[in-house]
Protein backbone atom coordinates (compact mmCIF):
# COMPACT_ATOMS: atom_id res chain seq x y z
CA UNK A 1 0.00 0.00 0.00
CA UNK A 2 0.93 3.65 -0.37
CA UNK A 3 2.48 4.88 2.83
CA UNK A 4 0.52 7.39 4.90
CA UNK A 5 1.81 10.82 4.04
CA UNK A 6 1.13 14.54 4.15
CA UNK A 7 0.08 15.61 0.68
CA UNK A 8 1.46 19.11 1.09
CA UNK A 9 5.02 17.86 1.41
CA UNK A 10 5.08 15.91 -1.84
CA UNK A 11 5.12 16.29 -5.59
CA UNK A 12 2.90 14.36 -7.99
CA UNK A 13 2.82 13.79 -11.73
CA UNK A 14 -0.54 13.33 -13.46
CA UNK A 15 -0.52 11.95 -16.99
CA UNK A 16 -3.78 12.69 -18.78
CA UNK A 17 -5.59 16.02 -18.55
CA UNK A 18 -9.19 14.98 -19.14
CA UNK A 19 -11.92 15.13 -16.51
CA UNK A 20 -10.24 12.98 -13.85
CA UNK A 21 -6.78 14.41 -14.46
CA UNK A 22 -7.98 17.99 -14.05
CA UNK A 23 -10.11 17.25 -10.99
CA UNK A 24 -7.27 15.42 -9.30
CA UNK A 25 -4.70 18.10 -10.16
CA UNK A 26 -6.94 20.79 -8.65
CA UNK A 27 -7.65 18.75 -5.52
CA UNK A 28 -3.97 17.96 -4.93
CA UNK A 29 -2.91 21.56 -5.51
CA UNK A 30 -5.56 22.80 -3.08
CA UNK A 31 -4.16 20.34 -0.54
CA UNK A 32 -0.78 22.03 -0.86
CA UNK A 33 0.94 19.46 -3.07
CA UNK A 34 3.10 20.32 -6.06
CA UNK A 35 1.59 18.99 -9.27
CA UNK A 36 2.89 18.46 -12.81
CA UNK A 37 0.13 17.72 -15.32
CA UNK A 38 0.95 16.23 -18.74
CA UNK A 39 -1.44 15.79 -21.65
CA UNK A 40 -0.91 15.15 -25.35
CA UNK A 41 -3.88 17.38 -26.18
CA UNK A 42 -4.76 21.02 -25.62
CA UNK A 43 -6.36 22.87 -22.69
CA UNK A 44 -9.71 22.83 -24.51
CA UNK A 45 -9.73 19.03 -24.27
CA UNK A 46 -10.48 18.67 -27.98
CA UNK A 47 -9.67 14.95 -27.97
CA UNK A 48 -10.91 14.14 -24.46
CA UNK A 49 -13.91 11.87 -23.93
CA UNK A 50 -15.20 14.39 -21.38
CA UNK A 51 -15.70 17.01 -24.08
CA UNK A 52 -18.11 14.78 -26.03
CA UNK A 53 -20.65 14.13 -23.27
CA UNK A 54 -24.01 15.24 -21.95
CA UNK A 55 -22.75 15.31 -18.33
CA UNK A 56 -26.01 14.05 -16.86
CA UNK A 57 -25.94 13.19 -13.16
CA UNK A 58 -28.69 10.60 -13.09
CA UNK A 59 -28.10 7.63 -10.75
CA UNK A 60 -31.72 6.44 -10.77
CA UNK A 61 -32.06 6.60 -14.56
CA UNK A 62 -28.74 4.80 -14.98
CA UNK A 63 -29.70 2.15 -12.41
CA UNK A 64 -31.70 0.47 -15.17
CA UNK A 65 -28.49 -0.48 -16.99
CA UNK A 66 -25.63 -0.48 -14.49
CA UNK A 67 -24.46 -2.08 -11.26
CA UNK A 68 -25.45 -0.97 -7.76
CA UNK A 69 -21.90 0.20 -6.99
CA UNK A 70 -22.07 2.74 -9.83
CA UNK A 71 -25.47 3.92 -8.58
CA UNK A 72 -24.02 4.41 -5.09
CA UNK A 73 -21.10 6.35 -6.55
CA UNK A 74 -23.56 8.53 -8.45
CA UNK A 75 -25.62 9.24 -5.33
CA UNK A 76 -22.44 10.13 -3.44
CA UNK A 77 -21.20 12.37 -6.24
CA UNK A 78 -24.27 14.54 -6.82
CA UNK A 79 -23.90 16.73 -3.68
CA UNK A 80 -20.14 16.66 -4.12
CA UNK A 81 -20.57 18.20 -7.57
CA UNK A 82 -22.46 21.06 -6.02
CA UNK A 83 -19.54 21.72 -3.65
CA UNK A 84 -16.90 21.33 -6.34
CA UNK A 85 -18.63 23.68 -8.77
CA UNK A 86 -19.38 26.24 -6.05
CA UNK A 87 -15.69 26.39 -5.09
CA UNK A 88 -14.42 27.09 -8.61
CA UNK A 89 -13.38 30.61 -9.54
CA UNK A 90 -15.28 30.43 -12.86
CA UNK A 91 -19.00 29.79 -13.10
CA UNK A 92 -20.25 26.42 -14.37
CA UNK A 93 -23.85 25.67 -15.29
CA UNK A 94 -25.22 23.17 -12.77
CA UNK A 95 -28.82 22.03 -12.54
CA UNK A 96 -30.67 19.69 -10.21
CA UNK A 97 -34.23 19.64 -11.53
CA UNK A 98 -34.61 15.92 -12.09
CA UNK A 99 -34.95 13.80 -15.22
CA UNK A 100 -38.04 13.42 -17.42
CA UNK A 101 -38.78 10.08 -19.08
CA UNK A 102 -41.09 10.01 -22.12
CA UNK A 103 -42.32 7.34 -24.50
CA UNK A 104 -44.58 7.00 -27.50
CA UNK A 105 -47.73 4.89 -27.35
CA UNK A 106 -46.18 1.94 -29.20
CA UNK A 107 -43.42 1.76 -26.56
CA UNK A 108 -45.76 1.67 -23.54
CA UNK A 109 -44.83 -1.90 -22.61
CA UNK A 110 -41.14 -1.03 -22.68
CA UNK A 111 -41.86 2.00 -20.48
CA UNK A 112 -43.79 -0.15 -18.03
CA UNK A 113 -40.88 -2.53 -17.69
CA UNK A 114 -38.48 0.39 -17.26
CA UNK A 115 -40.63 1.95 -14.50
CA UNK A 116 -40.94 -1.38 -12.70
CA UNK A 117 -37.16 -1.80 -12.81
CA UNK A 118 -36.62 1.65 -11.28
CA UNK A 119 -39.19 1.01 -8.56
CA UNK A 120 -37.45 -2.25 -7.68
CA UNK A 121 -34.11 -0.47 -7.49
CA UNK A 122 -35.61 2.15 -5.16
CA UNK A 123 -36.87 -0.59 -2.85
CA UNK A 124 -33.38 -2.07 -2.76
CA UNK A 125 -31.65 1.28 -2.26
CA UNK A 126 -33.60 3.70 -0.07
CA UNK A 127 -31.24 6.56 -0.94
CA UNK A 128 -32.87 6.69 -4.37
CA UNK A 129 -35.95 8.89 -4.77
CA UNK A 130 -38.92 6.98 -6.17
CA UNK A 131 -40.03 7.86 -9.72
CA UNK A 132 -43.24 9.84 -10.04
CA UNK A 133 -45.84 8.95 -12.65
CA UNK A 134 -47.20 11.92 -14.57
CA UNK A 135 -50.55 12.28 -16.30
CA UNK A 136 -50.97 14.90 -19.02
CA UNK A 137 -51.85 17.69 -16.58
CA UNK A 138 -48.83 16.98 -14.38
CA UNK A 139 -46.63 16.70 -17.45
CA UNK A 140 -47.89 20.03 -18.78
CA UNK A 141 -47.03 21.71 -15.49
CA UNK A 142 -43.59 20.14 -15.28
CA UNK A 143 -42.53 20.38 -18.94
CA UNK A 144 -45.17 22.25 -20.99
CA UNK A 145 -43.22 22.04 -24.23
CA UNK A 146 -43.85 18.30 -24.65
CA UNK A 147 -47.40 17.98 -23.27
CA UNK A 148 -49.04 18.30 -26.70
CA UNK A 149 -47.21 15.22 -27.96
CA UNK A 150 -47.18 13.01 -24.86
CA UNK A 151 -50.04 12.07 -22.55
CA UNK A 152 -47.92 10.72 -19.72
CA UNK A 153 -44.38 10.51 -18.42
CA UNK A 154 -42.13 9.61 -15.55
CA UNK A 155 -40.32 12.12 -13.38
CA UNK A 156 -37.12 11.19 -11.55
CA UNK A 157 -36.46 13.81 -8.85
CA UNK A 158 -33.06 14.68 -7.36
CA UNK A 159 -31.12 14.15 -10.56
CA UNK A 160 -29.07 16.78 -12.31
CA UNK A 161 -26.58 17.79 -14.98
CA UNK A 162 -23.80 20.26 -15.61
CA UNK A 163 -22.13 21.84 -18.62
CA UNK A 164 -19.14 19.64 -19.40
CA UNK A 165 -17.31 22.15 -21.57
CA UNK A 166 -17.75 24.98 -19.11
CA UNK A 167 -16.39 22.68 -16.41
CA UNK A 168 -13.31 21.70 -18.41
CA UNK A 169 -12.56 25.39 -19.04
CA UNK A 170 -13.16 26.32 -15.41
CA UNK A 171 -10.78 23.59 -14.25
CA UNK A 172 -8.06 24.90 -16.59
CA UNK A 173 -8.53 28.35 -15.10
CA UNK A 174 -8.28 26.84 -11.61
CA UNK A 175 -5.04 25.08 -12.56
CA UNK A 176 -3.56 28.41 -13.59
CA UNK A 177 -4.62 30.11 -10.35
CA UNK A 178 -3.17 27.23 -8.31
CA UNK A 179 0.09 27.37 -10.30
CA UNK A 180 -0.09 23.78 -11.43
CA UNK A 181 2.64 23.07 -13.99
CA UNK A 182 0.58 22.12 -17.06
CA UNK A 183 2.44 20.56 -19.98
CA UNK A 184 -0.07 20.53 -22.85
CA UNK A 185 0.78 18.95 -26.22
CA UNK A 186 3.14 16.63 -24.36
CA UNK A 187 2.84 12.88 -24.82
CA UNK A 188 4.79 11.02 -22.17
CA UNK A 189 4.82 7.53 -20.69
CA UNK A 190 3.92 7.15 -17.00
CA UNK A 191 6.61 4.46 -16.81
CA UNK A 192 9.22 7.02 -17.84
CA UNK A 193 7.96 9.37 -15.13
CA UNK A 194 8.36 6.66 -12.49
CA UNK A 195 12.12 6.70 -12.92
CA UNK A 196 12.20 10.29 -11.67
CA UNK A 197 12.44 10.00 -7.90
CA UNK A 198 11.26 13.57 -7.40
CA UNK A 199 7.64 12.35 -7.53
CA UNK A 200 5.86 10.65 -4.65
CA UNK A 201 3.45 9.07 -7.13
CA UNK A 202 2.65 9.11 -10.83
CA UNK A 203 -1.08 9.01 -11.59
CA UNK A 204 -2.28 7.73 -14.95
CA UNK A 205 -5.60 9.29 -16.03
CA UNK A 206 -5.25 8.76 -19.79
CA UNK A 207 -8.45 6.80 -20.40
CA UNK A 208 -8.19 4.72 -23.57
CA UNK A 209 -4.59 5.89 -23.97
CA UNK A 210 -3.56 3.59 -21.12
CA UNK A 211 -4.39 0.25 -22.73
CA UNK A 212 -0.88 -1.12 -22.28
CA UNK A 213 -1.30 -1.02 -18.48
CA UNK A 214 -4.63 -2.88 -18.43
CA UNK A 215 -3.65 -6.27 -19.83
CA UNK A 216 -2.92 -8.14 -16.60
CA UNK A 217 -2.94 -11.94 -16.77
CA UNK A 218 -4.18 -11.92 -13.16
CA UNK A 219 -7.30 -9.77 -13.46
CA UNK A 220 -7.92 -10.08 -17.23
CA UNK A 221 -9.66 -6.71 -16.94
CA UNK A 222 -8.58 -5.31 -20.28
CA UNK A 223 -9.39 -1.80 -21.41
CA UNK A 224 -11.37 -1.00 -24.53
CA UNK A 225 -13.12 1.94 -26.10
CA UNK A 226 -16.91 2.17 -26.48
CA UNK A 227 -17.91 4.63 -29.18
CA UNK A 228 -20.47 7.29 -28.39
CA UNK A 229 -22.01 9.79 -30.80
CA UNK A 230 -23.67 13.09 -29.92
CA UNK A 231 -25.23 16.02 -31.74
CA UNK A 232 -25.13 19.57 -30.38
CA UNK A 233 -28.08 21.70 -31.47
CA UNK A 234 -29.07 25.33 -31.17
CA UNK A 235 -32.85 25.24 -30.69
CA UNK A 236 -34.30 28.52 -29.36
CA UNK A 237 -37.87 27.36 -30.02
CA UNK A 238 -37.71 24.31 -27.74
CA UNK A 239 -37.19 25.48 -24.12
CA UNK A 240 -36.90 22.14 -22.34
CA UNK A 241 -36.20 22.66 -18.64
CA UNK A 242 -34.37 19.45 -17.71
CA UNK A 243 -32.68 16.39 -19.21
CA UNK A 244 -35.23 14.29 -21.06
CA UNK A 245 -34.96 10.64 -22.08
CA UNK A 246 -37.07 8.95 -24.72
CA UNK A 247 -37.68 5.23 -24.27
CA UNK A 248 -37.21 3.30 -27.47
CA UNK A 249 -36.41 -0.41 -27.95
CA UNK A 250 -33.53 0.32 -30.34
CA UNK A 251 -32.08 3.73 -29.45
CA UNK A 252 -33.06 5.20 -26.08
CA UNK A 253 -32.34 8.87 -26.69
CA UNK A 254 -31.33 11.57 -24.23
CA UNK A 255 -31.68 15.34 -24.64
CA UNK A 256 -29.70 17.51 -22.23
CA UNK A 257 -30.56 21.25 -22.34
CA UNK A 258 -27.65 23.57 -21.61
CA UNK A 259 -27.54 27.35 -21.34
CA UNK A 260 -28.31 29.65 -24.28
CA UNK A 261 -30.68 27.20 -26.02
CA UNK A 262 -27.99 24.57 -26.61
CA UNK A 263 -29.05 20.91 -26.52
CA UNK A 264 -26.80 17.86 -26.38
CA UNK A 265 -28.47 14.82 -27.95
CA UNK A 266 -27.17 11.29 -27.90
CA UNK A 267 -28.08 7.62 -27.70
CA UNK A 268 -25.64 5.44 -29.56
CA UNK A 269 -23.26 3.05 -27.82
CA UNK A 270 -21.12 1.02 -30.17
CA UNK A 271 -18.46 -1.57 -29.25
CA UNK A 272 -15.74 0.01 -31.33
CA UNK A 273 -12.57 2.09 -31.05
CA UNK A 274 -13.47 3.85 -34.30
CA UNK A 275 -13.12 7.63 -33.98
CA UNK A 276 -14.25 8.48 -37.50
CA UNK A 277 -17.15 10.82 -38.18
CA UNK A 278 -20.75 10.01 -37.25
CA UNK A 279 -22.56 7.58 -39.51
CA UNK A 280 -25.57 8.57 -41.59
CA UNK A 281 -27.69 6.01 -39.75
CA UNK A 282 -26.82 7.41 -36.33
CA UNK A 283 -27.45 10.98 -37.46
CA UNK A 284 -30.82 10.11 -38.94
CA UNK A 285 -31.93 8.15 -35.88
CA UNK A 286 -30.89 10.86 -33.43
CA UNK A 287 -32.41 13.72 -35.36
CA UNK A 288 -35.65 11.97 -36.27
CA UNK A 289 -36.15 10.82 -32.68
CA UNK A 290 -35.48 14.24 -31.20
CA UNK A 291 -38.02 15.79 -33.59
CA UNK A 292 -40.70 13.44 -32.24
CA UNK A 293 -40.10 14.88 -28.76
CA UNK A 294 -40.56 18.53 -29.73
CA UNK A 295 -41.47 20.03 -33.10
CA UNK A 296 -39.23 23.02 -32.40
CA UNK A 297 -36.22 20.84 -33.18
CA UNK A 298 -37.22 20.97 -36.86
CA UNK A 299 -35.78 24.48 -37.08
CA UNK A 300 -32.80 23.78 -34.82
CA UNK A 301 -29.33 24.46 -36.16
CA UNK A 302 -26.80 21.62 -36.06
CA UNK A 303 -23.72 23.02 -34.33
CA UNK A 304 -21.71 19.82 -34.16
CA UNK A 305 -21.82 16.08 -34.79
CA UNK A 306 -19.13 14.44 -32.72
CA UNK A 307 -17.83 11.01 -31.75
CA UNK A 308 -15.57 9.79 -28.97
CA UNK A 309 -14.61 6.52 -27.29
CA UNK A 310 -15.29 6.07 -23.59
CA UNK A 311 -12.71 4.08 -21.63
CA UNK A 312 -14.35 0.84 -20.54
CA UNK A 313 -13.06 -2.16 -18.63
CA UNK A 314 -14.28 -5.72 -19.15
CA UNK A 315 -16.90 -5.50 -16.40
CA UNK A 316 -18.00 -1.94 -17.37
CA UNK A 317 -17.01 -0.79 -13.87
CA UNK A 318 -14.35 1.75 -12.80
CA UNK A 319 -11.19 0.67 -11.07
CA UNK A 320 -8.16 2.16 -9.37
CA UNK A 321 -5.01 0.08 -9.73
CA UNK A 322 -1.75 0.77 -7.90
CA UNK A 323 1.69 -0.58 -8.78
CA UNK A 324 4.68 -0.64 -6.48
CA UNK A 325 8.05 -1.80 -7.72
CA UNK A 326 11.36 -1.57 -5.95
CA UNK A 327 13.37 1.43 -7.07
CA UNK A 328 10.45 3.07 -8.90
CA UNK A 329 7.95 5.76 -7.97
CA UNK A 330 4.48 4.42 -7.14
CA UNK A 331 2.09 4.31 -10.09
CA UNK A 332 -1.68 4.78 -9.67
CA UNK A 333 -3.97 4.06 -12.60
CA UNK A 334 -7.56 5.36 -12.72
CA UNK A 335 -9.74 4.07 -15.51
CA UNK A 336 -12.96 2.45 -16.71
CA UNK A 337 -15.42 5.26 -15.97
CA UNK A 338 -17.27 4.24 -19.14
CA UNK A 339 -20.44 6.23 -19.85
CA UNK A 340 -20.72 7.34 -16.21
CA UNK A 341 -17.67 9.58 -16.04
CA UNK A 342 -19.36 12.77 -14.93
CA UNK A 343 -21.89 10.97 -12.76
CA UNK A 344 -19.25 9.23 -10.61
CA UNK A 345 -16.11 11.37 -10.98
CA UNK A 346 -16.29 13.04 -7.52
CA UNK A 347 -16.55 9.62 -5.84
CA UNK A 348 -13.51 8.34 -7.74
CA UNK A 349 -11.69 11.58 -6.92
CA UNK A 350 -12.33 11.34 -3.17
CA UNK A 351 -11.31 7.67 -3.07
CA UNK A 352 -8.07 8.50 -4.88
CA UNK A 353 -7.28 11.34 -2.50
CA UNK A 354 -7.84 9.04 0.49
CA UNK A 355 -5.62 6.43 -1.11
CA UNK A 356 -2.84 8.96 -1.62
CA UNK A 357 -3.07 10.32 1.89
CA UNK A 358 -3.68 7.17 3.93
CA UNK A 359 -2.80 4.24 1.68
CA UNK A 360 -6.41 2.99 1.70
CA UNK A 361 -9.92 4.32 1.13
CA UNK A 362 -12.87 3.56 3.38
CA UNK A 363 -15.11 5.40 0.92
CA UNK A 364 -14.10 2.95 -1.82
CA UNK A 365 -15.10 0.06 0.44
CA UNK A 366 -18.46 1.68 1.19
CA UNK A 367 -19.22 2.44 -2.45
CA UNK A 368 -17.86 -0.76 -3.96
CA UNK A 369 -15.13 0.91 -6.02
CA UNK A 370 -12.45 -1.66 -6.83
CA UNK A 371 -8.87 -0.84 -5.82
CA UNK A 372 -6.29 -3.33 -7.03
CA UNK A 373 -2.99 -3.34 -5.15
CA UNK A 374 -0.04 -4.64 -7.16
CA UNK A 375 3.34 -5.39 -5.58
CA UNK A 376 5.81 -6.65 -8.13
CA UNK A 377 4.15 -9.78 -9.63
CA UNK A 378 1.33 -10.14 -7.09
CA UNK A 379 -2.06 -8.47 -7.32
CA UNK A 380 -4.80 -8.43 -4.71
CA UNK A 381 -8.32 -6.96 -5.03
CA UNK A 382 -8.81 -4.73 -1.99
CA UNK A 383 -12.28 -3.31 -2.55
Amino acid sequence: MVDSLSLSNNKYAIVGGGLMGRLLAVALAKSGAQVDLFDKGNPEGTHAAARIAAAMLAPLAESAITEDSVVRMGLYSLPRWQDLVANLSSSVYFQKDGTLILWHRQDANEAERFAAHLEKNCRNNHALSAPQKLNNDALRELEPGVADRFNQGLYLPNEGQLDNRQLLSALVNELKLLKVNCHWHTEISPQDMRIQSKYKAVIDCRGTGAKEFWSSNVTSNTLRGVRGEVVRLYAPEVKLRRPTRLIHPRYPIYIAPKENDIYVVGATEIESDDLSEMSVRSAMELLSAVYTVHSGFAEARILEMATQCRPTLKNNLPEIRTQRNKGLTDLILINGLYRHGFMIAPAVLDCTMQLLEHGYSNTALELGLSITQSNAEAEVICA
